[in-house]
């Protein structure tokens, strides 16, 4: 074993497991037939890491993401998350260990037309019970990390593409999940907005401490991340962790 291998190793070595996906099945019935969206997966995900889990339309790998958030049950098999298993827990569970646990980054933003930059940021804290005042500073607080210090009172018809998926990772932040998922994130972004927010999301993993898995097709920002899942036709082809 080489140096930088070692190095590696022994990380992960002393590293936790954050994310543990055991012979993961999902089968969908398409009338009369049986498609297998998932076929045995298997593999971890470790604190602290950028995953990539890449495929192209069709793979299963958003299927994959749905479960990993406990969105979408599977056929069969485990998924241990921070030590939960989200193949026993019922509706209700499920809904506290994402509130808890997890923030979402969405392609299509999902930000509120008549709430400012701020509000957006604020509003799942409402759901904490937290007070106004409260739920205001430390939105302002995670705007300030994704540089929109001067677009804190902007609606979203008043900000560009990027502004928005700004708006949405300091949403995604403000409630310190352990865990993050963003799916096809840069999607409706061009390559220079792109590259900002595939930049801002490593520096979030970085210095906020979180572990961040994103579902993409393209291998160029699949590039950014410390480890590349990838999926065809259900099947997990390579897992590959990458040197930073």
């Amino acid at each position: 074993m080489i140096e930088s291998e070692r190095q590696v190793y022994q990380s992960l070595q002393t590293s936790k497991k954050i994310i543990e996906v055991k012979q993961l099945y999902k089968y969908y019935r398409v009338g009369d037939e049986t498609v297998k969206a998932l076929d045995g997966v298997d593999f971890a995900i470790y604190e602290g890491e950028f995953c990539a889990i890449v495929g192209t339309s069709g793979s299963g790998k958003s299927t994959l993401l749905n479960m990993l958030a406990g969105l979408e049950p599977p056929t069969r098999g485990e998924i241990i998350i921070n030590k939960s298993h989200l193949e026993r827990l019922d509706e209700d569970g499920l809904v506290t260990f994402r509130r808890k646990n997890v923030g979402f980054i969405f392609q299509s933003y999902q930000l509120i037309g008549t709430l400012t930059a701020l509000e957006n940021v604020a509003l799942p804290l409402s759901f904490r019970g937290e007070s106004k005042k409260k739920r205001l500073k430390k939105a302002s607080a995670m705007l300030d990390l994704v540089a929109l210090q001067k677009h804190k009172t902007h609606m979203p018809a008043q900000m560009s593409g990027g502004q928005q998926q700004r708006v949405g990772v300091a949403r995604a932040l403000v409630m310190e999940p352990r865990i993050i998922f963003a799916d096809e994130p840069t999607g409706n972004l061009d390559t220079k907005t792109s590259r900002e927010i595939m930049e801002l999301m490593q520096s979030v993993v970085k210095n906020e401490k979180r572990t961040l898995v994103m579902v993409t097709h393209d291998d160029q920002l699949a590039s950014y991340a410390d480890r590349v899942i990838k999926i065809i036709d259900g099947n997990l082809v390579s897992n590959e962790r990458r040197e930073s």
